[in-house]
């Protein structure tokens, strides 16, 4: 399959903006330069041990805003957030690094990570080599690749560097076409987006549907659209090793105490 088409969704427009932004960042800085930057970079942390407990591992998200709801919080301190996260009990940290729609950023990541002792996942719009080694050489120990964003040479060659340099990359689909080019690039972790990036609805039955079609030795998870404990035990049980949350966590006045009410039982 050839490399994303525009079709004016959302996701185009996101990724329209991050061609240009890439683009101009490599003319600032070449990725000799970043190289550099990877060597000095502090060793990576297990991604995917991390997602392997036998637990319900949350991976919580640290996102300052999105282009369906604005702005989640502001100022939004990410160190103190990845802190009480983890205190809380989360598996692992996804840190959104994309600026002008998230309002993220890559200072974000290094700050969440430099305060806690979990694996952190880039989570961004990544299309390019360049940015997999402008994660790295930022400390990231994992990264996003979306299916819908790219052809399937693109994903391969992404995947394969990525494991170059120590990450794992988590693979995300919406659809079973999605799901069926992903698998012939070989993930490890497979991720089940229950928002569609084009419409930006979240259907959690996503989950449920696609699987079934995931291999048992990848690591499965859900993403988007989970708000209590029944829907990560049922998606547990239906096969699920992890789960990505990040709006539910964000949007709640006390983020740990909401990720503790996730991960606890109700009667208890």
């Amino acid at each position: 399959m050839s490399a994303h088409a525009n079709t004016g969704t959302v996701l185009d427009r996101i990724l329209e903006s991050r061609r240009a932004w890439v683009e101009h960042r490599k003319r600032v800085l070449p990725e000799t330069v970043l190289k550099y930057g990877v060597q000095a970079a502090p060793p990576v942390r297990d991604f995917p041990a991390a997602l392997s407990r036998d637990a319900i591992n949350v991976v919580a998200e640290l996102k300052p805003a999105s282009p369906s709801r604005g702005v989640f919080r502001d100022p939004f301190d990410a160190p103190a957030l990845a802190q009480s996260l983890e205190d809380a009990g989360a598996a692992a940290l996804s840190v959104l690094t994309e600026e002008e729609f998230f309002h993220g950023s890559l200072k974000n990541l290094r700050d969440a990570r430099r305060s806690v002792a979990l694996p952190v996942l880039r989570k961004d719009f990544i299309f390019d080599p360049w940015q997999v080694w402008e994660a790295r050489a930022n400390d990231a120990d994992s990264f996003l690749l979306i299916v819908a964003a790219l052809g399937d040479i693109q994903l391969q060659e992404l995947i394969v560097l990525g494991r170059e340099l120590g990450m794992e990359p988590l693979v995300e689909v919406h659809t079973l076409e999605e799901l069926t080019r992903a698998m012939a690039a070989g993930p490890r972790i497979l991720g089940v987006n229950n928002r569609d990036l084009k419409t930006l609805a979240v259907r959690v039955q996503t989950s449920y549907e696609l699987i079934e079609h995931i291999p048992a030795e990848c690591l499965a998870v859900s993403e988007s659209g989970l708000r209590t404990y029944d829907d990560l035990q049922k998606l547990r049980a239906a096969g699920f090793d992890a789960f990505l949350i990040g709006e539910h966590l964000m949007l709640s006045p006390d983020p740990a105490a909401a990720l503790t009410q996730l991960l606890t039982p109700p009667h208890e």
